[in-house]
């Protein structure tokens, strides 16, 4: 019974041995396999790294501002007697817009200008009498004084009913008309926004240390939309004297001629201002940059060596510095240098080291001044 006992033991340890050392080898083969597997290279496109000039310019957010823009609104108040202008329309300095109802006023200048009349009579009466000696200087100074006083009292009906006819201020576009006929107008109620679009202002702001770029008489330009094409020449009209204390910006002002209308008040406007200095660097499309939170990098293309001596087509990730853009470019200030070949896109499923192949029928978009075809 022991002998048996022991037989089985040898048995199924030898069994257990002989498992294990399959098991193993299985294992050891698949280390060896893994240790040369290469997994399959992933499609990418790529740019090759060029160096390139950009002219020094600064960028900025603007809004376009009236160089005279009001809401012309009733001064006295009064009925809507008369409409003269239609909404939208481009008007000249003195165009009558609305007359008020001045029958009133009317009928007091009638008695005003009878007073007038009777207290130039006066006057004339008592000039004679005077000469004469028979009227006395108190008498001929009152007289004068009421023939100055009703000539006042004309001047100022007059002036009463100059001011229940609304004109335009100044040469500009109307908005909007917001009365009607027969509407009752209060001192100061809304009448009709107008606007003078040529020229226009817009006005911007730019960091404190590129306050020394700028001087009256300095090149701009704006555009309502970027990629819409060339905007509207311009050229800085003033520098404010103070540094904004909250954000260290200065304020600025734009002047342009705007013969077409195509910049309106209030309108949001992308500045570009030309400082005089031109810089070189390498522009890559902005789908080739990795953006991390630990540094932006871009990945080569170049041949590699795998562990077991062959050779690939690889990935290798390089840290940059980059610099502004413009377009669908990013500059690059550092970390590249021209002639090496940069994938384009398809950075996002790649690792250093990673099997790529190349496949540039399809590129992204890599225009300076792109032109979208929604846009």
């Amino acid at each position: 019974m022991a002998k048996r006992m022991i037989v089985m033991l040898v048995v199924v340890g030898v069994a257990i041995a002989l498992l294990a050392a399959f098991k193993v080898q299985q294992i050891q083969t698949a280390m060896a396999e893994g240790s040369t597997y290469q997994p399959p290279p992933e499609a990418v496109t790529t740019v090759m790294a060029e160096e390139v000039v950009w002219e020094g310019s600064l960028a900025a957010i603007g809004t376009v501002k009236a160089v005279q823009g009001v809401t012309v609104a009733a001064d006295l108040a009064g009925i809507v007697e008369r409409i003269a202008f239609e909404s939208g329309e481009p008007v000249t300095q003195g165009k009558v817009l609305v007359v008020l109802d001045a029958r009133q006023e009317e009928a007091q200048l009638a008695a005003a200008q009878s007073q007038l009349e009777l207290a130039r009579l006066q006057l004339e009466r008592f000039t004679g009498l005077r000469q004469k000696g028979v009227a006395s200087q108190a008498e001929y100074d009152a007289a004068i004084a009421a023939h100055a006083q009703a000539e006042a009292r004309v001047g100022e009906i007059n002036a009463t009913i100059a001011r229940k006819t609304i004109r335009a201020p100044f040469t500009g576009l109307l908005g909007i008309r917001q009365v009607n006929l027969g509407q009752y107008l209060s001192p100061g109620d809304a009448v009709v926004s107008l606007q003078s679009l040529d020229p226009i202002f817009v006005d911007f702001s730019v960091p404190q240390h590129q306050v020394g770029r700028l001087a009256a008489g300095t090149a701009v330009e704006a555009a309502a939309e970027e990629g819409t094409g060339p905007g509207v020449a311009g050229r800085v009209s003033a520098v404010d004297s103070v540094v904004d204390a909250a954000t260290r910006n200065v304020q600025v002002r734009a002047i342009f001629t705007n013969p077409e209308g195509a910049l309106r008040p209030g309108m949001f406007v992308e500045m570009g201002i030309a400082s005089g200095e031109a810089t070189s660097l390498i522009a890559l499309p902005a789908s080739s940059i990795s953006y991390a939170p630990y540094g932006d990098s871009v990945f080569i293309v170049e041949e590699m060596e795998a562990p077991n001596g062959s050779v690939y087509l690889g990935a290798r990730q390089q840290f940059v510095s980059l610099g502004p853009s413009r377009g669908d470019q990013v500059a690059v200030l550092s970390g590249l240098s021209p002639g090496q070949e940069v994938v384009s896109s398809g950075v996002f499923k790649l690792r250093g080291g990673a099997a790529v192949v190349v496949n540039n029928d399809v590129k992204p978009g890599n225009e300076l001044n792109p032109r979208p075809e929604n846009s």
